[in-house]
């Protein structure tokens, strides 16, 4: 007993200080380059004042005589890019996942900095003559983003309980790197070409492997976090175990490379917890979980909702304003300012479930079973935030896209915080990496019908959105059934809980 004392007083203390210094570094890293992508309505401003694919718009005659710039198939092509690198982004998430899992952290950021830094130069040396070099390089920046978000996330493992907090901080950050290509535009308009801003986006490359090799883990940040865990050159866990050992550790580990884990007291809470995709814990029976299913269902009709605005808030915007230009420049401004919110917004929701969380457990409660009590308020709020920025979208008023605009914000920061939250509770860790994966590559599919929706709005439908608006905003009511199915399971556990008490 008396040696017992004495070890766990020996034993180093957390050093949550340095903890915070890693996971800024991790933040600033998210919040300058990950997400850049989805400021695609910013860099879309620049690309027509240089003339990218102005050899498709033609002369018209309007009804009244006058001689008119028709620049729909412009408009059509460039919606096309980012419905591919919004693509792109999700899809490729599922082998990423897997590899994050199998060959660990470095391995998966420098595949991330390599197809990252291609991307960057392609648009650093492109032109109008070959504006088709867009295709790859958005592309290219989309899933080089979130390679950097998915390698930093793990950092939320350092935190313990407030894990959820800080994973939904970087998906925030992820969010608000979309204005950087605000600052591109506006650089752009100061005189910088956007040769050159891309240029500095290639050459920041030399971070990214720095903190790399001198600050990230070769391979996982485990999770629960061992007492005497180091990070940085040093990082990892001396002690180990072998891969028998992954049964008594209730599956909660972080990847099939088990070297930098440790095993659970038999006993403990968080051995004795249980993650919803029983009774074998695999990886297809997640998968199939209806779990898994309905939460495909609140991510993938949401996702759809703003990718949509997104790709089409130009053409919006040039309808709205009656096509003219300063004004479509102040409201695109406006959408990119209010992108730097996501960062500050997205902690909420996991404030939201951390606290929720918090809460004393009710008799014979698992941890897991907490955590998805605490999930069930988060996914409500999230789709009723879609709604209220679907309805504010669909309507053709041009002052009330300022509201439009924060909600749209607000949202996606709960959409994608809650949902990498959602998947680290309800499932076991050493299927984080693929689950998230899967959820995105199959999220990715569904986001493929933005393209439809656009050419029927710009065919069939004149320009005018309305019909499809009002479409995707009944869509958006089938995310209240996630929710509701996890309200749903949790009675019924307690419900079971208590026959077993009685």
């Amino acid at each position: 007993m008396q040696r017992n004392r004495i070890r766990e007083q020996q034993r180093p203390s957390r050093n949550y200080y340095s903890y915070s210094v890693f996971e800024c570094l991790g933040l600033f890293e998210c919040l300058c380059f990950a997400g850049a992508v989805f400021g695609w309505a910013s860099l879309v401003f620049v690309l027509k004042g240089d003339g990218y694919f102005s050899q498709l718009c033609v002369n018209t005659t309007s009804s009244n005589g006058t001689y008119t710039m028709d620049c729909s198939e412009q408009d059509e092509k460039l919606s096309l890019i980012f419905t591919i690198a919004s693509f792109m982004n999700n899809f490729l998430t599922l082998p990423n996942g897997f590899l994050f899992d199998r060959f660990g952290t470095m391995v998966t950021r420098l595949l991330g900095i390599s197809i990252y830094t291609t991307g960057t130069m392609l648009i650093a040396f492109s032109n109008a003559a070959v504006s088709i070099v867009l295709f790859p390089a958005l592309s290219c920046i989309a899933v080089g983003g979130i390679l950097f978000l998915v390698t930093n996330m793990q950092v939320g493992n350092l935190f313990g309980s407030r894990r959820s907090t800080i994973i939904t901080l970087y998906n925030g950050a992820f969010d608000s790197s979309s204005a950087i290509f605000l600052i591109i535009k506006l650089l752009h308009e100061s005189g910088v070409s956007l040769q050159a801003s891309f240029l500095f986006l290639s050459s920041c490359s030399v971070i990214h492997v720095l903190r790399t090799f001198l600050l990230m883990p070769r391979k996982h940040i485990p999770y629960p976090l061992p007492e005497d865990y180091t990070y940085g050159i040093s990082c990892g866990q001396k002690r180990s175990y072998s891969i028998e050992d992954k049964s008594a550790n209730g599956g909660n580990i972080q990847s099939p490379v088990v070297t930098e884990e440790t095993t659970l007291k038999e006993g403990s809470p968080s051995s004795q917890s249980k993650p919803v995709c029983v009774p074998d814990k695999s990886f297809r029976s997640c998968a199939l979980s209806w779990f898994f299913l309905w939460h495909l269902l609140w991510l993938s009709v949401m996702q759809l909702r703003h990718y949509l605005f997104i790709g089409t808030l130009n053409p919006m915007l040039n309808r709205l304003t009656a096509g003219e230009p300063a004004l479509v420049s102040t409201y695109t401004n406006a959408f990119a300012i209010t992108q730097l919110c996501g960062v500050l917004c997205a902690p909420w929701n996991g404030l939201l479930m951390d606290r929720h969380k918090g809460r004393a457990r009710k008799p014979g409660e698992s941890e897991r079973e907490a955590d998805l009590r605490a999930a069930i308020l988060s996914l409500a709020l999230t789709a009723l935030q879609c709604l209220l920025f679907s309805v504010c979208a669909a309507t053709p008023l041009l002052p009330l896209q300022y509201l439009t605009f924060i909600l749209q914000v607000l949202n996606r920061s709960f959409l994608y915080g809650g949902n990498a939250a959602f998947i680290s509770v309800a499932f076991p860790a050493a299927h984080f990496g693929k689950l998230y994966g899967l959820v995105m590559a199959l999220s990715a599919v569904v986001s493929l019908l933005q393209y439809p929706c656009f050419a029927l709005i710009k065919g069939p439908l004149g320009g005018d959105p309305l019909y499809v608006n009002i479409a995707l905003t009944l869509l958006t009511l089938l995310a209240f059934i996630h929710p509701a199915y996890v309200y749903l399971h949790c009675r019924r556990q307690a419900t079971q809980r208590g026959k077993t008490t009685d």
